[in-house]
């Protein structure tokens, strides 16, 4: 009938993790933007200078989101310290790998 093996799913568990690592990302990249963009817009209403501070809060919110990507880029290199993104990354996969 076939071979009794069971299927590893090691593989699957680093395809899954892959996933829901770019998930987060996107979902903080877009959480940046729209909070500094929200910002700047209220911000602007408030002071009566549209769109001044709705321009800067685009430019913090496209700043923010390279420094993720640029976290996310260096991830792993033995050779640099993480960041603050790289060490919460880091915790969250020891703690998982801890429940196993």
């Amino acid at each position: 009938m076939g071979d009794n093996k069971l299927p590893d799913f090691r593989e699957h568990d680093r395809d899954i993790q892959a996933v829901g690592t770019a998930a987060g990302l996107g979902f903080s990249l877009v959480a940046s933007l729209v909070f500094f963009i929200a910002g700047g817009a209220w911000l602007d209403s408030w002071l009566g200078t549209p769109p001044v501070l709705m321009l800067v809060g685009v430019a913090l919110g496209l700043v923010a989101a390279g420094y993720q990507l640029y976290e996310l880029t260096l991830l792993g290199k033995p050779d640099r310290e993480n960041g603050p993104i790289g060490r919460a990354l880091e915790r969250r996969a020891s703690a998982k790998s801890r429940r196993r």
